[in-house]
């Protein structure tokens, strides 16, 4: 698995020899490393903008890596957080997991495990920046059509049938299945599963019972 172009791990520990030991480990597989000695130098770099993961040591000076983790999450800013402990704050570890992060591991720590843990982070983050992505694009698509083509659109994912949509809407047959054919177009897709698919956020792979499946004419 490879990081995305453009992704960072972030690497903020105040052990300075932990800070070299994993740069180098991770930077000789391939990928990009900037280490802080403090959360504090970390604050002042980070910009929402960047992506990756984020390796946090729990206890350091100043702000600890708890800490931290609360002020990224009131910016909502959402780096994957991998948590590096000693043996005596596992139970606050496990407490970090709970609370969002996605791993901890134990100092001293193996450095292939850490190496697919941190990989398993990028792919987290990559796929989160997916996930807005189409997000966006729906929003967008979604923005485009008028008000009444929400309202036919709100009762077809209901599974409505034109027949029922058009009595609701008091309006007839034929101006459901033009509005139908505009929705499918406007958000590009071409059957009504698709269009389940996209709006419900995969939630549905069919239309719900009832649904009139035979598809917009062309007026």
């Amino acid at each position: 698995m490879n990081a995305a172009a453009g992704q960072q791990v972030f690497l903020v520990d105040d052990d300075e020899a932990v800070r070299d030991a994993v740069q180098l480990m991770l930077s000789v597989s391939g990928l990009q490393v900037r280490s802080f000695a403090s959360a504090e130098s970390f604050l002042h770099h980070y910009r929402p903008e960047y992506s990756g993961c984020l390796l946090l040591d729990i206890r350091m000076p100043g702000i600890s890596g708890l800490k931290l983790q609360e002020v990224l999450q009131a910016r909502n800013i959402r780096l994957p957080i991998i948590f590096i402990t000693a043996h005596g704050d596992i139970p606050t570890a496990v407490d970090a997991v709970k609370r969002g992060a996605v791993e901890f591991i134990e100092k001293p720590f193996d450095d292939y495990r850490l190496l697919c843990l941190t990989l398993d982070a990028l792919e987290l983050d990559a796929q989160t920046h997916r996930d807005r992505m189409a997000q966006a694009a729906l929003e967008a698509r979604l923005a485009a059509l008028t008000r009444r083509e929400h309202q036919v659109l709100d009762k077809m994912l209901a599974g409505k049938s034109n027949a029922a949509i058009a009595e609701e809407l008091f309006i007839s047959n034929r101006t459901v299945e033009f509005h139908r054919h505009r929705i499918m177009q406007k958000l590009e897709v071409g059957t009504l599963g698709e269009l389940f698919r996209l709006c419900l956020g995969g939630r549905a792979t069919e239309p719900a019972p009832g649904a009139d499946s035979t598809g917009p004419r062309r007026i």
